[in-house]
């Protein structure tokens, strides 16, 4: 069980501040960029009117992403964010699955991940909707329907950051400390491996669509 408190960190001193760095979780996350970037070369490489099975899985996640952006957002829109709304996708997909393998682990489980991706988000939802509407009618949202509700619709657009972000941590770390427990306490015999397949799979994909999806209502809600 003492996995679960181990931790490989880096310890930089900074002007009198320590920049810790969690070495697994970008260890892990460079293998998920690996991985994307040989799926992507694979299922663009030579491509044909009858797609090979990689080409054609690549071509389905990309149609059906962008047919999603583009119900959300506009035809105009879905040109700009569908790129965006499908890489985040297939790396929260990746990222959940990477679980799966033996002695590998989800760098969706760090906290850290998941809010950067949600300060992301946050950031280009509100520069499309600074875009979109000009800054002046963007702010004035925040003082709709009385002027005094601002502070509220601050801490509402604030709180959607940690929603999305400790969502999408809480159901991965808990899906990890549940197989690791019923691991030790089974000795990794039965259930473990039903375990994975429900976590990993079914669940790690749920998560990445869910919050790939809120993003996508993000970025519809400003633009809009």
């Amino acid at each position: 069980m003492g996995e679960l408190g181990k931790l490989h960190q880096l310890i930089i001193p900074f002007f009198g501040h320590n920049i810790t760095i969690n070495l697994e979780v970008v260890l892990m996350t460079w293998i998920v960029i690996s991985a994307l970037l040989l799926f992507g070369f694979i299922a663009g490489k030579n491509r044909e009117m009858l797609p090979r099975p990689i080409q054609a899985l690549g071509e389905l996640i990309v149609s059906q992403l962008y047919g999603l952006t583009e119900d959300a957002l506009g035809k105009e829109y879905a040109k700009t964010y569908s790129p965006l709304i499908c890489a985040l996708f297939i790396f929260l997909l990746f990222s959940n699955w990477l679980g799966i393998i033996p002695h590998l682990e989800e760098p969706t489980k760090d906290l850290n991940t998941t809010l950067g991706l949600g300060i992301m988000g946050f950031v280009i939802a509100h520069y499309a909707g600074i875009k979109s509407k000009g800054f002046k009618a963007y702010a004035k949202e925040y003082f709709q329907p009385i002027f005094f509700m601002m502070p509220l619709n601050l801490i509402g657009e604030i709180a959607k950051i940690v929603s999305i972000s400790f969502r999408l941590f809480g159901n991965i770390m808990g899906g990890s400390i549940i197989i690791l427990v019923v691991s030790h306490l089974v000795y990794s015999v039965a259930l473990p491996p039903f375990l994975y397949a429900f976590f990993g799979l079914f669940v790690g994909t749920i998560q990445a669509f869910v919050f790939t999806m809120l993003t996508v209502v993000y970025i519809s809600v400003q633009v809009k």
